[in-house]
């Protein structure tokens, strides 16, 4: 039975500034019983601050991720962690490869990716463990993040290391979409209410094209022209989206423009008009997307000559979680009412651009400001909620 939820419900995206002593176990890639007890005190602390806070949809914060995607590298079979230094000795291209890492505003050692370096394969569950200790701590409906399809296939193939497994990226995207099938069925199978799929690459695809690259979630490898991209992105996304909604379990994708500074010069700008084909085939129930920054262009753009009024929920995103401001409710309120002229009241839900850590070592904010946003974003619900009752 699907749990009954407000109006403008507020959600999160995933990632929560980790305390001292559980990064210092994420440097080492080391785990045992201390670990585990120190991720369930965090996890607690987080449960009670989002109650408190009036978020009706729970994540974990991701606290025992290194970051939101490399984590896999310690689940999955064929699958290496390595620093964006590391990844030098095996790129073909390497003065464009420092280009990036030159305009990045993180050291090319402070950020790992996992990549495939043997046949991948599902040997462990990679949330299973999260959704299991949330269980424990809460009875609001919960919510699994997973690095998408798409992000794992282009961020973990690096031909001079992948190729000698697979004959191309799309013979890989097949045993990457098998194994998140195989998440899907567990957390499914243990009661999860939400599937949240990350996929910040699409933004990467269309809005560099003819600028210099810009670093997006470590997703280095090739492209091909950005239209075949895309289609190659859709089907994926396509296949995994439809696993979740045949297991009864709602549906989620979320993209951005990047999370790894405060620096918005660093990160990509453009409205989300050339992805809306991949949002109208994706399937997903909910469409949590940014809208708290210029960068995002406006939110009409993304219904004129669409479909996807009809087809989906929007997770507006209101908060910038790169910022010290915290975004005052009328601000917030005057967002909400701009979406209401494309979607019903019913149809809108409330949420951060992004995570507030999406790489364990460099958290874009700290807690106190983190929790005067999302009261600020339940103060704003709740004025929605009793104009539109």
């Amino acid at each position: 039975m699907q749990p009954s939820l407000p109006l403008f419900p507020i959600s999160l995206i995933g990632s929560w500034p980790r305390e001292s002593e559980i990064l210092k176990y994420l440097h080492r890639h080391q785990e045992d019983e201390r670990f585990r007890e120190l991720i369930k005190n965090q996890s607690a602390k987080i449960v009670k601050i989002q109650e408190e806070c009036g978020v009706d949809i729970l994540t974990s914060g991701e606290l025992s991720r290194d970051n939101y995607c490399s984590f896999v590298a310690s689940k999955l079979s064929g699958v290496t962690l390595m620093s964006m230094v590391e990844m030098l000795d095996f790129i073909e291209d390497k003065e464009a490869f420092e280009e990036i890492l030159t305009k990045l505003d993180v050291p090319g050692f402070s950020i790992k990716n996992a990549i495939c370096t043997d046949k991948v394969r599902h040997d462990q569950n990679l949330v299973l463990d999260e959704l299991s200790l949330l269980q424990s701590l809460t009875q609001k409906p919960l919510k699994m993040t997973l690095p998408g399809p798409y992000l794992l296939t282009r961020s973990m193939w690096l031909p001079a290391l992948s190729g000698k497994h697979y004959a191309s990226k799309e013979e890989l995207g097949h045993d990457v979409v098998t194994m998140l099938k195989q998440e899907i069925d567990a957390l499914a199978s243990q009661g999860v209410y939400m599937i949240q799929l990350d996929e910040p690459v699409l933004t990467e695809v269309v809005f560099t094209q003819g600028k210099p690259r810009s670093f997006m979630c470590a997703a280095l490898s090739e492209r091909k022209d950005p239209t075949e991209e895309l289609e190659f992105a859709t089907r994926l996304i396509q296949e995994v989206i439809s696993h979740i909604n045949q297991r009864g379990v709602r549906s989620a994708l979320h993209v951005c423009r990047g999370n790894w500074s405060s620096d918005e010069a660093t990160l990509l700008s453009g409205p989300y008009t050339p992805l809306i084909p991949v949002f109208e085939a994706s399937g997903a129930s909910v469409l949590h997307l940014e809208f708290s920054t210029p960068r995002a262009g406006e939110i009409a753009s993304l219904f004129k000559n669409s479909t996807l009024s009809e087809k989906i929920i929007l997770g507006l995103g209101v908060l910038n979680p790169r910022t010290p401001e915290v975004e005052r409710v009328e601000e917030i309120v005057s967002r909400v009412k701009e979406a209401l002229r494309y979607l019903p009241k019913e149809k809108i839900w409330l949420n951060p651009d992004c995570g507030f850590a999406t790489f364990s070592n460099r958290p874009v904010n700290v807690q106190m400001i983190i929790e005067s946003k999302l009261t600020a974003l339940h103060q704003a619900a709740l004025e929605l909620r009793g104009a539109h009752a």
